[in-house]
């Protein structure tokens, strides 16, 4: 049995070791600036100092888990956020079994972390409050042999270069009762009867560096013809790729199936991915059984599920990859949440200033700055500004916030608009106006008030001053909020900003996993785990067993089956 920390009797960091955190606000002031940095920093220092191309370096061979006549494992992504999430999803993966809508599912003897396994920037405390803690405490120790533990980096474990990833995941060393095995940022597993599980680290949507394709032709050294392989991705390329998106993803995908996995006359049956918080399988139409899973809710914010395409087509005909497989359709068979609960929840947005009060904050100070730069012009003009030098000079505060504005109005729709980037442009220079707008108009009310509502006299100044002062950060940021909170509204209606729309609510509830089988007969099953509704209300149990969970929900969690469980044969039908 591995050795556990000393139980702890309540809560407090002192007690766990680790600081329970809240859900990332991602609309945060802090957040979107520090985010912002660190994704610009990454992906320009990322090509000069690629970690993948050095981890090449070190030792890795290929992680043998193909003993037996079956196995049970666990594939979970997207993890590392608010305490709650993520600790209701590791209870469930940490139990001994779980019993599912009539199913006995026992607890995986490996877990794939499938990407971001930490939120919002990867760093080690970062990790140890929002994943590697959390996990601990969740299954702090084991009786007999640990179950081992994968992990794949996503973009937010990219954003240091990896360097915090590799400490954590690539050193085997204890992650709770489950033990890391791997040594490099992607790996090679062998499964049962013939099937394996090839996770691959494409940075940030960029190729496959030499030492990883080095590293899987010796590692799939006896993959043969008539075998079967489960493909791990972070993102889910084959979405934007096969519904006439972007296909430089999708395209890395389908040149390492090509060398890899077709090259020795296997066959890749399943795709699993992470990177967008929510379920949906595609399953390919002519019942070869193949399927493209995105599961992400693993912690972090709830995604949106109601534009997700109807059908992709596989490889699409755009690929630059030579010699491609040939082309197939996949139809969308199951999402969660469902399209109705995912537009109600999308609605939600309208809350956005009492669902996140820092932004009201931002959005506040923004228009207390855009107001008294607007008052200024009228005051200069007012007091005998003449010429056009004059005018420029008395307007220029203003017309420079208006301009910074609206470039960062058309960046910020074009977040959510790459297919539609004329749309998205459009959308953000009437968003940007709407803002701007507001601060003229509010400003000229502020004038009409002094000259003809409030009181002549010294305390007309500090009159004029209180609703400056207070009106304009507390009211008028409030209102710009809701500009915010309709603008993504309806943008998202046009696939513009639909990630921000879900993004700056935080629903931490909608989570799962997948628990799968490989059976004897030589079939995959993959059971859909959810859970509707995370617990928030913890009680430590210091008097319970090593093994036992530090903490119990006050309410029990209550998982199910998002659909019935999906057989894949290891070979096409």
């Amino acid at each position: 049995m591995t050795v556990p920390r000393p139980r702890p009797a309540d809560l407090s960091a002192r007690e766990v070791g680790f600081q329970r955190r809240e859900a990332v606000r991602w609309l945060a002031p802090g957040v979107l600036v520090t985010t912002g940095l660190q994704s610009v920093i990454a992906a320009i220092f990322g090509s000069y100092a690629d970690k993948r191309e050095l981890q090449g370096s070190l030792d890795a061979d290929l992680h043998d888990h193909g003993d037996g006549t079956e196995l049970w494992f666990d594939f979970v992504a997207d993890l590392g956020d608010g305490f709650d999430a993520t600790y209701s999803v590791a209870s469930l993966l940490a139990a001994d079994h779980l019993d599912v809508d009539g199913h006995r599912l026992p607890r995986g003897g490996l877990l794939v972390m499938g990407g971001d396994e930490v939120y919002p920037s990867a760093s080690t405390s970062a990790y140890e409050d929002r994943s590697k803690g959390v996990y601990r405490a969740a299954f702090p120790a084991v009786e007999g042999e640990p179950p081992a533990l994968y992990a794949l980096p996503g973009n937010h474990d990219w954003y240091d270069g990896l360097t915090a990833f590799l400490r954590v995941f690539a050193q085997q060393r204890s992650f709770g009762g489950w033990q890391t095995a791997q040594a490099r940022s992607y790996f090679a597993i062998r499964l049962p009867n013939r099937w394996w599980l090839l996770a691959i680290d494409t940075q940030f949507d960029d190729y496959v560096d030499a030492p990883q394709l080095e590293y899987f032709r010796r590692a799939t050294a006896e993959m043969a013809a008539g075998d079967a392989v489960i493909l791990c991705t972070s993102k889910p390329a084959w979405v934007a790729a096969g519904s006439g998106g972007e296909t430089k993803g999708y395209d890395t995908i389908e040149f390492f199936d090509r060398e890899i996995v077709r090259a020795k006359g296997a066959e890749t049956r399943v795709m699993l991915s992470g990177d967008k918080h929510h379920y949906a399988r595609f399953a390919e139409r002519d019942g070869t059984g193949r399927q493209r899973v995105t599961c992400g809710l693993g912690g972090a914010y709830l995604a949106a599920t109601h534009r997700l395409p109807e059908t992709l087509c596989l490889p699409p005909a755009e690929s630059r990859v030579r010699e491609p497989s040939p082309p197939a359709f996949y139809d969308l068979e199951t999402r969660y949440p469902d399209r109705d609960t995912s537009r109600r929840l999308a609605a939600g947005i309208t809350a956005l200033p009492w669902r996140n009060r820092t932004f009201w904050a931002l959005t506040g100070a923004f228009q207390t700055v855009m107001t008294l730069a607007v008052l200024y012009g009228i005051v200069q003009t007012d007091i005998g500004a003449r010429g056009f030098f004059g005018l420029l000079g008395s307007w220029a505060p203003a017309a420079i916030i208006g301009v910074v504005l609206v470039v960062a109005g058309t960046t910020f729709a074009r977040m959510g608009g790459k297919t539609k980037p004329a749309a998205a442009r459009f959308a953000g220079v009437l968003h940007a106006f709407a803002h701007i707008g507001l601060s003229v108009g509010w400003s000229f009310l502020v004038v009409a008030l002094y000259k003809h509502a409030l009181p002549d006299g010294a305390g007309q100044d500090w009159a004029t001053l209180a609703v400056v002062g207070l009106g304009t950060p507390v009211v008028i940021g409030f209102v710009d909020a809701e500009i915010v909170a309709i603008y993504l509204l309806l943008a998202s209606r046009a696939n513009i900003n639909l990630n921000e729309v879900m993004a700056g609510q935080s629903i931490e509830d909608y989570k799962g996993f997948l628990r799968l089988r490989i059976a004897a007969n030589g079939d995959l099953t993959i059971h859909p785990v959810r859970l509707d509704r995370v617990c928030r209300d913890w009680r430590a149990q210091p008097a319970a067993d090593a093994t036992a969970p530090w903490f119990a929900p006050g309410t029990p969690l209550a998982p199910h089956l998002i659909e019935p469980p999906i057989t894949v044969p290891r070979v096409s039908g």
